[in-house]
């Protein structure tokens, strides 16, 4: 089943760079996929179901601090916790540290392109779009951490656990 878990992931990538969410049924329709692979003994990476359920609290656990303090969306927190029933606690690790290696490229260039505008085009789809937050403030999410953990995700799963 490691090709649902990688089909899962395809859309979560495209919504967050795209609309810099992530729906919630996707989240559910990923969590749900994990649970039954994990009742039907086809998880694909391998964790049994005291590892995916450690995973999933860990994943929106430590997430969730961020959150609390405004550096990031429910979304990414929502995904952390059903990716964590698929990898387990122990697949968070590796693909936290891949995901923030990609995000602090994806700050610095955005922060080069600010100041010194070459790409324009480049600027703006780094930059995502305002989104209106419950005061009615305009706020922007410039950082697709869900898509970046998918993509890392991803990538352990197909050549991560090879070794």
């Amino acid at each position: 089943m490691a090709g649902v878990e990688l089909i899962w992931l395809l859309p979560v990538i495209v919504y967050d760079f795209y609309q810099r969410r992530v729906p919630n049924w996707l989240v559910l329709a990923g969590g749900a996929l994990a649970l039954t692979a994990l009742s039907l003994g086809q998880q694909p990476v391998g964790v049994g179901w005291t590892d995916a359920l450690a995973g999933a609290a860990l994943g929106f656990g430590f997430l969730l601090l961020f959150y609390a303090v405004g550096l990031m969306g429910a979304g990414d927190v929502k995904f952390a916790g059903a990716l964590g029933l698929w990898v387990g606690w122990q697949g968070l690790l590796p693909i936290w540290l891949g995901a923030s290696l990609l995000t602090g490229m994806h700050g610095v260039l955005w922060l080069a392109l600010q100041r010194w505008p070459w790409f324009p085009r480049v600027a703006l789809a780094l930059s995502g779009r305002p989104k209106e937050s419950e005061d009615g403030k305009s706020r922007k999410r410039v950082i697709p951490y869900a898509a970046y953990l998918a993509i890392t995700a991803g990538i352990w799963i197909v050549w991560g656990r090879q070794s």
